[in-house]
C-alpha cells in the first residue's frame, strides 16, 4: 500500500493485529466517513509479530465492536513492515510494548512519526490500551471505550491537518 495519492495516513499497531488495533482502526474509518473526511485520511493496522497473518480480527472483537455499529469484519491482519514508516504519516502504538518494538525497527528519520494511543485520550487517564486478548467480555468494551476517547482525540488531530488542506 504506497501513500504517496493519499493526503494522510494512519496505522495503528498492537501485536497480533486481531484486537486493539483493527478496533482502533475500524472506530476511526467509522467516524471519518461519519465526518466527510474518508477521501483525506488513509487507515490501517499492523501487528508487531506475525501471528495471524490475514486473519479477520477475533471474533469477540467483532462482536463487541459491532454492538457499537462498527463493522470490522473486512479487515485482515498483517504485521507491520518497513515501507509502513515511510508511507504512514501517524503511526500509533496501542501500548508500552508495542511502542518499543515498533520504534525498534523504525529508521530514525520517522521516529517523530510514532504516537501512542493514550496520547489522544481526551477523558481517560490510562497510558495505553490493554490487551483483551486472555480477557472476559468486560475487557473488549474497556477497549472500546479507550479507543472510542482517543479516537475524540485523534479527529482533533487530524482535523488540523484537513482544514489546512481545505483552505484555498
Amino acid at each position: 500500500m504506497h501513500l504517496t495519492s493519499s493526503p494522510y495516513g494512519v496505522l495503528f499497531v498492537c501485536m497480533g493485529n486481531i484486537c486493539r488495533s483493527p478496533t482502533a482502526h475500524g472506530v476511526l474509518a467509522h467516524h471519518l466517513k461519519a465526518r466527510g473526511w474518508e477521501e483525506w485520511v488513509l487507515v490501517d493496522s499492523a501487528g508487531t509479530h506475525n501471528y495471524h497473518p490475514r486473519s479477520a480480527p477475533d471474533a469477540r472483537t467483532q462482536a463487541h465492536a459491532l454492538k457499537r455499529g462498527y463493522d470490522l469484519s473486512s479487515l485482515r491482519a498483517r504485521q507491520i513492515k518497513e515501507q509502513d514508516f515511510e508511507d504512514f504519516h501517524l503511526i500509533v502504538p496501542m501500548d508500552w510494548d508495542n511502542l518499543s518494538l515498533t520504534q525498534a525497527i523504525c529508521p530514525k528519520k520517522h521516529l517523530s512519526k510514532i504516537r501512542r494511543f493514550a496520547d489522544f485520550f481526551k477523558t481517560f487517564q490510562k497510558q495505553s490500551v490493554p490487551d483483551p486478548y486472555y480477557e472476559s467480555d468486560q475487557g473488549f468494551e474497556h477497549v472500546l471505550d479507550l479507543v472510542e476517547d482517543g479516537t475524540q482525540g485523534l479527529l482533533d488531530h487530524i482535523g488540523t491537518f484537513i482544514n489546512k488542506k481545505q483552505k484555498p
